[in-house]
């Protein structure tokens, strides 16, 4: 454990001071998001630690640079895990860069996201003041939910030193039914398999095969398995795995990856390219080149958005271009966080 604070303060109270950039560095797990990263590394790695765990209360607090790893191993010696299921990126991946990318498991519709788990944090603004946002209990608040607006500001919007989460028990039992469909057929199956109250926690659709994970009471597990169609996939974990690490073979190789998200019920587009889609259809990766505006206009079309995730140019635009009023709210909250323009300038947007 290391608490680096004072010193992270100090390095952003200078930077200010020269009017040095600075590029936020977790365990460098995610360089492939976002645009090229620009300004002097600011290495949060050392940062390190769980704060406190109280597994009665289902909260544990840790330092931004503490590795998801090793909070999900602390958790799970008491039957405990963070619901999101974030990937872990070769133990790489950390606390305070998975909230910053917003990253989450192949369960999210059903367990939440980062987001949604996250009570509070601790931040170091672009003025060099560290301030506290939220706490270690639910609660609503008026104005700002500072904490949540993390979630995806990939570090533009302050330097994350401290966080708290809520945690939840490790299901009793799961397991994974698979079988043969095309992605038409499963986006209808897995949308009204999600309206059944049963114990659904993930779904995807890969090379004509729906996936299926179920979890929780053996009983219902065990009940529900009988009555839907596929058979038991033998060490399903190992696929939700790899598909949350993305070392399933879709992910492999070097043609850019698009991510969409959209409405679970939307059409499926381009049937002939290279498709993935998770999270019961909510969620589709797709592989190959493509023209950005026309892969954002099926995504409007589709209620949602569109991001090149990985490869490609990423001197341009990667994210979902945003309407004139989005923009200047986003310019609004990095001026009332970071007036200076200090952290990650242009990893979400060239204007940013």
């Amino acid at each position: 454990m290391a608490d680096l604070t004072s010193a992270l303060l100090e390095q952003v109270q200078q930077a200010r001071t020269d009017g040095t950039r600075l590029n936020l560095v977790g365990g460098n797990s995610k360089p492939f998001m976002g645009r090229t990263a620009e300004g002097e590394p600011l290495s949060l790695s050392g940062h390190r630690g769980i704060v406190s765990y109280h597994p009665v209360e289902l909260v544990l607090t840790a330092r931004a640079g503490t590795p998801v790893a090793e909070v999900q191993a602390t958790l799970a010696e008491r039957g405990q895990m963070l619901a999101c299921d974030p990937p872990l990126f070769d133990g790489q991946a950390t606390l305070g860069g998975t909230l910053a990318c917003h990253l989450s498991g192949p369960g999210r519709p059903w367990s939440g996201s980062i987001r949604d788990q996250l009570l509070g944090l601790r931040l170091i603004n672009g003025q060099g003041e560290h301030l506290r946002f939220g706490g270690q209990v639910m609660k609503n608040v008026a104005g700002y939910d500072v904490s949540r607006l993390q979630a995806g500001a990939m570090g533009t919007l302050g330097v994350i030193t401290e966080l708290s989460f809520k945690v939840m028990p490790v299901p009793e039992c799961t397991l994974t039914l698979v079988h043969e469909l095309d992605a038409d057929a499963a986006l209808i199956e897995m949308n009204r398999l999600a309206a059944q109250p049963r114990p659904l926690t993930a779904a995807c659709w890969l090379d004509n095969r729906l996936y299926l994970r179920l979890s929780g009471a053996a009983s219902a597990v065990e009940s529900t398995a009988h009555t839907w169609p596929g058979e038991v996939l033998e060490d399903g974990n190992a696929f939700w795995r790899d598909l949350r690490e993305q070392r399933l073979a879709f992910f492999t190789g070097n043609a850019p990856l698009w991510r969409f998200s959209v409405r679970s019920t939307a059409p499926h587009d381009l049937p002939d390219a290279a498709w993935l889609l998770d999270w019961g259809g909510s969620q589709r990766w797709l592989r190959g080149e493509f023209d950005k505006a026309e892969l954002e206009r099926l995504a409007e079309a589709a209620g949602g958005q569109v991001a090149l995730y990985r490869g490609g140019n990423r001197d341009a635009e990667v994210l979902h271009t945003l309407p004139a009023p989005m923009q200047a709210l986003q310019r609004r909250l990095k001026a009332a966080l970071d007036p200076d323009g200090l952290f990650n300038p242009g990893r979400l947007y060239g204007w940013l």
